[in-house]
């Protein structure tokens, strides 16, 4: 006996309300005025970055269509978080981590944020487990570590067109706890940080172009290896008023630390150029402009 079609369409009805019955988006909407419980579309957009993120697919995107505060978010899968070109979308928290990638494989892109700690958060962008990670356009302020990157196994990370600044050590601190990490970054900021602009430590392969590294309390770009060698490629970069050393290198009796720099401007510094260590060691291409105390320095079997 055939079942009548009424039937069959309100059996239709209930499977979709089922949970998990509804497909998540490849793109889903927060707004400042949206609501969790709403299905983060365009008309009916989410309130925060956990609302929304359960209800986007690995790979998709969440958008904001307005400026708002979209709370702290653990990401667990392939994302992109886009605040929106000229908007104030924000992440505010006390106490924890702004946003935190721990996801295995995960190819993660935060663009069009703005991060702030007051003082008294963890990291403003932690990395913690996940392939690469692309942060463009982001302001972040007043974190422990503005950026922190500490992936488990090897990374790759971009970072373009950011500002982390007084932040209560370090504007970018990159020590995967194994493996090695490769970090670019291009356009950015790191000014005003109690410690260090950047610290590349074990493990840490750090390429800096277009970069300032200014105002910080110990040194503007940092390369240190207690455990692995560690680097960082300088390029048409400056560190201007740092406390410490504008660039320093500090390396122990085994691991090598090396800072490579070229086209760069180093002035109004404790000192230029700072290395400690039996392996610590700064490479200087002689196209530089510098003004302050110390001299580069090459280390045999330097890396």
């Amino acid at each position: 006996m055939k079942a009548p079609q009424s039937f069959l369409a309100l059996v239709g009805l209930v499977a979709f309300a089922l949970p998990g019955a509804q497909a998540q988006a490849t793109r889903t909407w927060i707004s400042g005025v949206g609501d969790d419980a709403n299905p983060c579309s365009r008309t009916a957009p989410c309130k925060t970055f956990a609302g929304a993120i359960s209800k986007t697919a690995a790979s998709g995107e969440i958008d904001a269509l307005d400026p708002g505060g979209f709370g702290a978010l653990t990401i667990t899968k392939s994302i992109t978080l886009d605040g929106g070109g000229g908007q104030v979308a924000s992440v505010l928290t006390s106490g924890t981590n702004g946003i935190t990638i721990a996801g295995t494989g995960a190819v993660v892109t935060i663009r069009n944020l703005r991060i702030e700690g007051l003082g008294t958060s963890l990291g403003g962008i932690k990395l913690i487990t996940g392939n690469e990670l692309h942060i463009e356009h982001c302001f972040i302020h007043a974190f422990t570590n503005g950026i922190d990157i500490e992936p488990g196994a090897n990374a790759n990370v971009f970072i373009d067109n950011t500002s982390s600044t007084d932040n209560s050590q370090n504007g970018l601190y990159v020590e995967p706890s194994s493996g090695a990490t490769e970090v670019t970054v291009s356009n950015s900021y790191f000014n005003d940080n109690t410690q260090n602009g950047v610290l590349a430590g074990d493990g840490a392969k750090v390429t800096v172009s277009n970069t300032s590294a200014n105002g910080n309390g110990a040194a503007g770009f940092l390369s240190t290896a207690a455990t692995a060698d560690s680097s960082i490629n300088l390029v048409n970069s400056v560190a201007a008023y740092n406390v410490g050393a504008a660039v320093s290198a500090v390396g122990s009796s085994t691991p090598f630390a090396t800072v490579r720099v070229g086209a760069s401007s180093l002035f109004g510094d404790g000192s230029a150029f700072s290395t400690t260590g039996a392996n610590g060691g700064i490479i200087s291409y002689g196209n530089n402009m510098v003004s302050g105390a110390g001299t580069p320095t090459s280390t045999t079997g330097l890396k």
